[in-house]
């Protein structure tokens, strides 16, 4: 097979080899899951790409898209790309504000968005945006001034099929160097930045991932990480091109239940999703009986021991392997079965996935791809080989990309997937990309003898206490976020005398603690204003952490009765947490905790 020099062969590629199967692309409405063939989905791109060549638009024009995970996304995707047009992705979650800044930012023309909420959203800073010529609305009747719905901006593109005889080839005659997309990075620093990625960024990327990745026509994937983020949207055309099906989940909500319904093969998501798995696997073990709770902690050492000849390639006893068979009937195969019971691995991107977490699913038969990039990057930087997985590593690179790691230990990589720059700010791409080509990720790690990469941190992340001692946080919040009592963890100390850690407790496993010693609490607040519950938070995390060097152990624990969302603004669309946003939102917390004193916040 030759490797797809652009998106729109790509697109081509995948209908003609799969064209035969029943369903590309499946999503659930009114209960019940629909199903669009790859002649179906090729027809309606077609009718987009000729309604957006009819309103005026010139090659290289952006157009953007407001919309959760469906069908219509990967549509409209595909329709501008086919118009030779560059979309611009763009998060359901945010607020209009910053919306605003992204449309006007890369003087969208148009927008597709999706439900009335979206357009509420779009009718509200329309004012400030003289460049939209129009929108298309999935849901909804097209009414309001300048919009129109889906089914018509289709028709329209149908009736004019005669007009343009020769709009595949010119589809085709794009240059791999076109700009493909404009996608705005998650702003955990400022402002966001437009990252201009190609055609060949693109296709060079999935190429590249699906060297590492074992799939096949016969697979499915539920799709429910963002369309808006580079690492879905890469997915999503690695997949079409490999023939997956490819099943949107009906929200994040509704992940668990959507996953025993498709029965996927494979998945991917962010660590967030995982660390939530683990939790619940855990919570439900340990609210069993006494002797289901032993069974389960010895099925845990169990397949454990088992995963470790596995990974390490040696060959394992033959009564462990009898051992582990009987670890999964009675404790793994009701975990495989919450996620329908065909699941053959996941992967994980986007943040550090802890190795506790990791090694726990690998060795309940569900591994764990884990694998490294940004943005920038197309995503993929780095892949575990699925036979060959290094817990604690996010693998080697792909083909065709380079990393090598500078004199101050932050990651550089270079290859064909590398963006073109920052759309419209020359000296962020000057200061991110050098001039042998060399891309600096801003992130910290190290290669092993055999190539294979460990992220210790985000180079802007590293704590410097006042005693010039550094400290990683990302590796030690992983460890306490493995506590049953803990959901969300954030570890702060730059340039002070040492670190502290907020704490986010998990109010569904303390309350019932709390009951069970009889204290007394009205609400939320007061369960974390006891003095026993701020014993106890400390407890739980110096236990986790007890193997940390001193300097890196918290001196200070700060209880949080909510945890972090993206409408506070404290995390990013991809649940990374905005360490500036938390810290000055918790300001008074914080300062008042290095003052000695020991305090609960909202």
């Amino acid at each position: 097979m030759t490797a797809p020099a652009t998106l729109n062969h790509l697109f081509l590629e995948g209908v003609e080899r799969h064209g035969h199967k029943p369903a590309a692309l499946r999503y659930k409405t009114g209960g019940a899951w629909q199903a669009l063939t790859h002649a179906e989905v090729a027809r309606r791109v077609r009718t987009v790409a000729l309604a957006l060549r009819e309103v005026g638009l010139d090659p290289g024009d952006r157009v953007a898209i407001l919309s959760e995970n469906r069908p219509e996304w990967l549509i409209a995707d595909y329709g501008c790309l086919a118009a030779r047009l560059a979309d611009v992705p763009v998060y359901p979650t945010l607020p209009p504000k910053q919306i605003a800044y992204i449309l006007r930012d890369s003087a969208a023309k148009g927008i597709f968005v999706s439900t009335a909420e979206q357009l509420a959203k779009v009718h509200e800073i329309r004012a400030e945006l003289p460049a939209l010529d129009f929108i298309v609305a999935f849901d909804g009747d097209g009414t309001g001034a300048g919009v129109t719905t889906l089914a018509a901006f289709e028709a329209r593109g149908a009736a004019v099929e005669d007009k343009y005889p020769s709009h595949q080839t010119e589809s085709l005659a794009v240059d791999p160097d076109a700009l493909s997309t404009l996608i705005y990075t998650s702003g955990t620093t400022g402002d966001p930045k437009g990252v201009m990625l190609t055609h060949k960024n693109f296709c060079t990327n999935v190429v590249g991932t699906l060297s590492r990745l074992d799939v096949s026509p016969a697979d499915e994937c539920l799709s429910f990480l963002p369309l808006s983020h580079s690492f879905e949207r890469m997915a999503d055309y690695a997949l079409w091109l490999a023939g997956l099906t490819i099943n949107y989940a009906e929200s994040i909500e509704t992940v668990p239940q959507n996953m025993v319904e498709v029965r996927p093969t494979v998945m991917l998501s962010v660590p967030r999703l995982y660390e939530k798995m683990y939790a619940r696997v855990l919570e439900a073990a340990m609210a069993g009986s006494a002797v289901k709770q032993a069974i389960f902690r010895w099925a845990k050492r169990t397949a454990e021991a088992w995963a470790e000849y596995s990974l390490a390639g040696r060959p394992r006893p033959g009564l462990l392997d009898a051992k582990r068979a009987l670890a999964d009937r009675l404790v793994f195969a009701k975990v495989k079965a919450r996620t329908g019971g065909r699941l053959r691995f996941f992967v994980s991107g986007g943040a550090p996935l802890s190795p506790t977490i990791a090694k726990f699913f690998y060795a309940a038969g569900l591994p764990i791809v884990e694998g490294y990039g940004l943005t920038e990057t197309s995503p993929v930087l780095t892949v575990n080989p699925l036979d060959g997985i290094r817990i604690g590593s996010v693998g080697t690179p792909i083909p065709g990309v380079e990393i090598q790691i500078a004199p101050d230990g932050e990651i550089l990589a270079r290859g064909p997937n590398i963006m073109q720059g920052y759309w419209n700010k020359p000296d962020a791409t000057r200061e991110t990309i050098d001039t042998d080509g060399w891309l600096h990720t801003g992130d910290i790690g190290e290669l092993d003898a055999d190539g294979y990469l460990r992220i210790t941190d985000r180079k802007k992340d590293i704590i410097v206490t006042a005693t010039g001692k550094n400290i990683a946080p990302q590796p030690i919040e992983n460890m306490v976020k493995t506590n049953k009592f803990v959901a969300n963890a954030v570890m702060l100390g730059d340039k002070r005398k040492f670190p502290i850690i907020l704490l986010v407790p998990n109010l569904e496993q303390l309350r019932p603690w709390a009951d069970d010693r009889g204290l007394v609490f009205t609400d939320d607040r007061s369960l974390i204003d006891l003095s026993e519950v701020q014993a106890k938070m400390e407890r739980e995390v110096m236990g986790q952490l007890r193997d940390l060097a001193k300097f890196e152990m918290p001196k200070r624990v700060i209880l949080l009765e909510k945890d972090f969302t993206i409408e506070s603004g404290e995390l990013t669309p991809t649940l990374k947490v905005k360490r500036r946003i938390v810290e000055r939102r918790h300001r008074e917390a914080i300062d008042e905790a290095y003052a000695g004193e020991t305090v609960t916040v909202e």
